[in-house]
């Protein structure tokens, strides 16, 4: 396999990932005069503040993607690669991807985050995550399935299994998922599953720190607390998961609670690239930066978003907080940069503009934050709906989901609650697997064959 991309006579842009900072850097380096390519593992774009509905089977997957092609169409000098990233070699300036070798003149890793199961080896096999939207549709139908078991178990250990529902992590994900289920328990259980004790349902949201949202204020999540207990969600603070063994979630006080729907929320590490030596990663796995963004001790590579962790920022001792902003606000900056160091002129250091926080709770709930005004309830859930939806890419897909959610607003029977279980082609199943025993080193180096 190739790249099959001529480099010719322009200075070579490779943005690996294309989320909120890749995306922004590859549309703001439009006219730049530099070839860009975008590698990313998926052909689209996905919208991760709202994944948490595609899980709760209240948003279709489409409406919150969108494919790379489309976003650049008829961009000259822009190309885009389905493909993983496997190595880099800053001394050769290449990388190693899952199609071949791709050189560079500059390099910028912007892959973002994945799960951080904090070396738990067997809570990763385990537990379901929830950072991307193919890891949502397979929450989605682990739920709807162990709904639709449970009306049919004739044990009642098992069917209190298969009702409980533990989510571990209290950030603004595990209180938008803990809500949005725990509606999902009072509105549409009763409807789609009559012959279901509704009551029987648990969710139970578990939290290490001794507060939900602890990157928000005292009094919002004091706010997001009270929003949930009242909404019947289980709050466990100042508890530590610790292990899941015979369909039980086991706390480090000992204690246990049964379910067979077991949700891992509790944080985020940068996505590795597996030859990067652990001198240039700093806390949660994130590559350490400059205030350019640069890579120290790597010629021409840059990290931005989540998959960077910017030293010297004062206001930011343990790096900037892993939110879209930061990521949009880096890829912006590096733009501007890049075009300078083409032009031999000195780069600018970034500073974070901090916009403000929100997360919402459910219908008419929410709470958000901006600079010293603090709001909770209907003012912030709408708020809430206004920044989320001009966020989303794609007129179509703006449409579908402000028509989504004023048609739950009013109604909550919907037509998504379907279970997929998606099957690849034996040619993709047979593709993936030739990839995956490709040898890593300098031998990945030579010249490879299209095969």
């Amino acid at each position: 396999m190739s790249l099959n991309v001529e480099k010719g006579n322009k200075k070579r842009v490779v943005i690996v990932g294309g989320g909120f900072g890749g995306l922004k850097l590859a549309t703001s380096l439009h006219h730049s005069g530099l070839q860009v390519i975008l590698i990313d593992k998926n052909n689209y774009h996905q919208f991760p503040p709202l994944i948490y509905q595609v899980a709760s089977a209240g948003m279709e997957p489409s409406s919150i993607s969108f494919p790379f092609r489309k976003i650049f169409q008829n961009r000259k000098d822009f190309y885009f690669r389905m493909a993983e990233v496997r190595a880099v070699f800053p001394d050769k300036k290449i990388i190693q991807t899952s199609i071949g070798k791709v050189d560079y003149d500059y390099l910028v890793f912007a892959a973002g985050a994945t799960t951080n199961f904090y070396g738990n080896k067997h809570i990763a096999e385990e537990a379901m995550p929830m950072k991307n939207v193919a890891e949502a549709m397979g929450l989605q139908n682990a739920i709807l399935a162990n709904i639709e078991r449970s009306i049919t178990c004739a044990n009642n250990v098992e069917r209190q299994e298969l009702l409980n529902v533990v989510i571990v992590g209290g950030g603004a994900t595990g209180v938008e998922v803990a809500g949005v289920l725990s509606e999902m328990k009072h509105t549409i259980l009763p409807h789609d599953y009559p012959d279901l004790d509704s009551s029987l349902m648990n969710i139970y949201l578990i939290e290490a720190g001794n507060r939900l949202l602890s990157a928000m204020s005292a009094e919002s999540s004091a706010k997001a607390e009270e929003f949930l207990r009242k909404m019947g969600v289980n709050i466990l603070l100042n508890k530590k998961v610790t292990d899941y063994r015979d369909h039980k979630v086991v706390l480090a006080d000992g204690s246990e609670i049964a379910t067979r729907t077991f949700i891992w929320v509790s944080g985020i590490a940068g996505v590795p690239i597996a030859n990067m030596d652990k001198s240039f990663l700093g806390r949660g796995n994130r590559i350490k930066v400059d205030e350019y963004n640069r890579v120290s001790g790597m010629e021409n590579v840059f990290a931005i978003g989540d998959q960077c962790i910017m030293s010297g920022d004062k206001d930011y001792p343990n790096g900037h907080p892993q939110l879209a902003q930061v990521s949009i606000q880096q890829g912006k900056l590096l733009s501007k940069n890049l075009r300078r160091l083409v032009k031999g002129k000195s780069m600018t250091p970034f500073s974070y503009k901090n916009l403000g926080s929100m997360a919402t709770v459910g219908r008419n709930k929410a709470v958000a934050e901006f600079s010293k005004i603090k709001l909770q309830g209907f003012v912030a859930w709408v708020l809430w709906l206004v920044v989320h939806l001009r966020s989303i890419l794609g007129v179509r897909n703006k449409v579908i989901v402000l028509l989504n959610w004023i048609w739950n607003y009013f109604n909550y029977n919907q037509s998504l609650r379907m279970i997929f279980y998606p099957k690849k082609a034996k040619e993709v199943i047979d593709r993936e697997a030739r990839e995956a025993v490709t040898h890593w080193g300098e031998d990945l180096l030579k010249e490879e064959n299209c095969e």
